[in-house]
């Protein structure tokens, strides 16, 4: 008679950590990963790479690029206008040359913290709904 109980205790356990996975890590469903700058990657030029491209929390975006000769900073809205290569609180400057950074809801902005090449087009703002 025990047989059945236990059984059921682990079908309702296995249901409970599923159930649980899908509420508390939603992004992690349906994120998508994208090459930033696509075959060109992180480089010059290339401000305009969000455009027309649908974006949301928990997406992933991989910048890849020579690291002897760029970075990637994630900075504020007015450090990335005047292009100012001082990282979010909480945040780095990411010189591995294949970074992954995961998007938070709202605009993220991006930039190269070499000198001159923010100035350049090697920067980015992605919007994520």
């Amino acid at each position: 008679m025990g047989e059945g109980r236990g059984s059921a205790n682990s079908a309702s356990v296995i249901t409970m950590l599923l159930l649980c996975i899908f509420v508390f890590h939603p992004n992690m469903i349906h994120a998508v990963i994208f090459t930033v700058g696509d075959g060109q990657g992180w480089s010059f030029g290339i401000q305009n790479w969000p455009a027309g491209k649908t974006f949301k929390a928990g997406d992933t975006l991989v910048f890849n690029y020579a690291p002897s000769l760029h970075n990637v900073v994630k900075v504020s809205e007015a450090d990335f206008n005047a292009c100012v290569s001082k990282p979010l609180s909480g945040t780095r400057i990411f010189t591995s040359g294949a970074d992954r950074i995961v998007l938070v809801k709202g605009t993220n902005f991006f930039l190269c913290g070499v000198p001159g090449h923010c100035g350049a087009g090697q920067k980015i703002a992605v919007n994520a709904i």
